[in-house]
């Protein structure tokens, strides 16, 4: 008589469904299973922020994934007795393992996005009961301290998306703020849904997106980044990664092997550009026009002479006005754009390396894998993998 299969373990997922964000977790979670010895898993409907599932304590099974947002969740989580990781930045249950994404790349990627646009201005809009907004307003006016750039930050009032009274106030009071910032001006968002109000108050009080205000979110939520007005900008986390290292971590925790306790932190893939920063904010005329022609040949294999060709400076002075402007000489700009697009199309399709090479104006791969090595540090089929170099 054969032996009965082994009993799958029963594992709880108390993330939402409701933003792409936690989608990104699950499906990284489901990758995990699919590569591995698949688990029971239980999803029930909740929504962010829930109270604590009155089930939890009585449920009985092997783990959980969860985002802990809340003390009372951390609490019934911590008397449940179950094995648990941890998938928000929060950091309610210090006791369970971590693993979220890096706040500070964020930052970093936003800032980036804004200032490779020529913005010397800056602005923040957070929301600050979550950790994480903190975490990446702290972050984005180090960044323009650092670079000497002026950085204005606006809070959320507490309760300001609740009663129909405290939203007409808010939207007021997000209205006095972004009509009053020197324009033109960049705005890094916490995330979406942050930035995609700030993008109707702009509307409503008459600045322009991009043209005065250019905005930025977090998370990449594809749907509400495209029914935004104009389409979003949004750098997008590698949600799908972490997913996938916290179900490798509860499968530790379940088998009782060793777990390293200190939280993982995983960086964003980049940024999806669409409209509401698709906008160069630099007065020189002339070093516009060479921005914008390399941001569009550049995967074509242009060098400097064509960029010349195309405006009516002198090697020199170009070179000395993106020194100015920029931060950058021309050359430096082009190799940023093609290793921006080989980043992309190494984050987004499974095309050969020779092919990324063709596609982005590199002479052949071996070229094209030495000159990534020495800008990221990694070869391009580690990057791609995620691992680290």
């Amino acid at each position: 008589m054969s032996a009965p299969p082994p009993r799958r373990r029963s594992v709880a997922l108390l993330i939402e469904t409701s933003n792409a964000y936690a989608r990104g977790l699950l499906t990284g979670i489901n990758a995990w299973q699919r590569e591995h010895e698949g688990w029971s898993t239980f999803l029930p409907e909740q929504e962010r922020g829930a109270l604590p599932p009155e089930w939890i304590e009585r449920w009985g099974g092997d783990g959980i994934v969860a985002r802990v947002e809340s003390p009372a969740v951390a609490e019934v989580l911590l008397r449940s007795g179950a094995p648990v990781v941890d998938v928000s930045s929060g950091r309610f249950l210090p006791e369970a393992p971590c693993v979220e994404t890096d706040n500070h790349a964020i930052a970093r990627a936003a800032f980036d996005h804004l200032t490779d646009r020529g913005f010397t201005s800056l602005a923040f809009c957070g929301v600050p009961r979550f950790r994480w907004s903190a975490e990446r307003r702290d972050a984005f006016a180090a960044l323009a301290a650092e670079a000497d750039l002026p950085c204005d930050v606006y809070q959320c009032e507490p309760g300001g998306h609740g009663e129909k009274h405290s939203w007409i106030r808010e939207r007021e009071r997000l209205g006095v703020w972004v009509s009053e910032l020197p324009k033109p001006v960049g705005v890094m968002a916490c995330y979406d849904i942050q930035a995609q109000f700030l993008l109707d108050v702009c509307r409503e009080f008459g600045v322009s997106v991009p043209e005065e205000a250019a905005v930025i979110g977090v998370d990449d939520d594809w749907l509400l980044c495209e029914l935004a007005t104009p389409p979003l900008s949004s750098v997008i986390p590698d949600a799908r990664r972490i997913g996938y290292e916290a179900a490798s971590r509860l499968d530790q925790l379940m088998s009782e092997r060793p777990v390293d306790p200190a939280p993982i932190f995983f960086p964003p893939l980049g940024v999806a550009t669409r409209q509401s920063t698709d906008v160069l904010a630099i007065d020189d005329e002339d070093v516009a026009a060479a921005v914008r022609f390399i941001r569009q040949r550049a995967s074509s294999g242009i060098n400097v002479a064509d960029v010349l060709r195309a405006v009516p400076l002198s090697r020199r002075a170009l070179e000395d006005r993106f020194r100015t402007i920029l931060g950058r000489t021309p050359h430096e700009e082009i190799a940023r754009v093609r290793l921006n697009r080989v980043r992309r199309l190494l984050r987004e399709t499974d095309l050969p390396i020779a092919e990324i090479a063709a596609r982005t104006g590199y002479r052949s791969a071996a070229y094209l894998s030495a000159a990534f090595r020495k800008s990221v540090g990694q070869t391009p089929r580690d990057y791609r993998r995620g691992e680290d170099d």
